[in-house]
């Protein structure tokens, strides 16, 4: 398979964008490719130079959830970290947009899952410039003052926070999950026809499908204007759930190997000397 084919190294249209793909046996071939990421996050973790970021974005229903559960599920648990990011707190609206999720970045040698990501402040509030009111930033005193140039700069901040922590040794993959309104409506109803997945559904989920057009706008400006070689989109066709969960999973796995320095750190020479000792001294007790 070409993963290539999925990142955005170009100016995409989504309305001409794949929303399904069906692979034969996702499931079986999901099981394998999640299996050989759990190795290789053991040894990233004992190599411990470099730490994956994984960004997951997409409308309601588009499968953040579930895919987390699917793909992370070989995975040792101390060595991958989900955040889930709500509406700011009143803790996280006194710094800037990018502090809760700066705080939130993997360690060296593990993985972090940002399940919904920093790029809700060109989204969400783009979608509703009303929100960013509530940062309380130096000169928007209000919604007029939130224009093109505000969203330039705010852009540019995300572009060099992804540079910076990308030359520090953070791996960055940003995966959107392409998801059709068909499907959304589909979803919805299943989640309003299940009683044990009614609890997932919210009137405000009907709310925002309403500004769908809106959304894919900005969600084609956002792609577009951040998908850089240290921090690519991934445009992921998201109506069939166990092909998304495979793609994911084989794009992950295939370009942490060409890694090729990610190895298993090696005895130093003084300890390797004197292996034999060791055991003997173990065999003896």
């Amino acid at each position: 398979m070409d993963i290539d084919q999925y990142k955005v190294t170009s100016n995409i249209t989504l309305k001409n964008s794949q929303t399904k793909v069906v692979i034969d046996d996702a499931e079986k071939e999901l099981k394998k490719v999640r299996k050989k990421l759990g190795k290789l996050q053991d040894t990233l973790y004992a190599h411990g130079k470099y730490a994956v970021l994984i960004c997951l974005q997409g409308m309601d229903t588009a499968g953040k959830d579930s895919l987390i559960r699917e793909v992370f599920k070989e995975f040792n648990a101390r060595g991958v970290v989900v955040h889930s990011f709500k509406v700011p707190t009143e803790l996280e609206l006194k710094h800037d947009f990018i502090w809760r999720h700066y705080i939130a970045l993997p360690a060296r040698g593990k993985f972090s899952v940002f399940n919904r990501t920093h790029y809700e402040n060109v989204l969400v509030t783009r979608v509703h410039p009303e929100y960013v009111m509530g940062e309380n930033l130096p000169n928007i005193h209000c919604v007029n003052d939130v224009d093109a140039a505000f969203w330039d700069k705010r852009f540019e901040q995300i572009n060099n926070f992804e540079k910076h922590i990308a030359q520090n040794g953070t791996l960055i993959f940003k995966f959107f999950l392409n998801l059709s309104k068909k499907e959304q409506k589909d979803r919805l109803l299943r989640r309003l026809n299940k009683q044990e997945k009614n609890w997932k559904f919210s009137p405000g989920d009907l709310k925002e499908r309403k500004l769908w057009d809106v959304y894919q706008v900005c969600y084609e400006d956002a792609i577009n204007r951040t998908s850089k070689p240290h921090a690519p989109w991934y445009a992921i066709p998201a109506d069939d759930k166990p092909s998304a969960r495979y793609l994911v999973a084989k794009i992950i796995y295939d370009t942490l190997k060409q890694f090729d320095d990610i190895q298993e750190p090696e005895l130093d020479d003084s300890i390797k000397a004197h292996l034999k000792d060791y055991k003997k001294q173990l065999n003896n007790e």
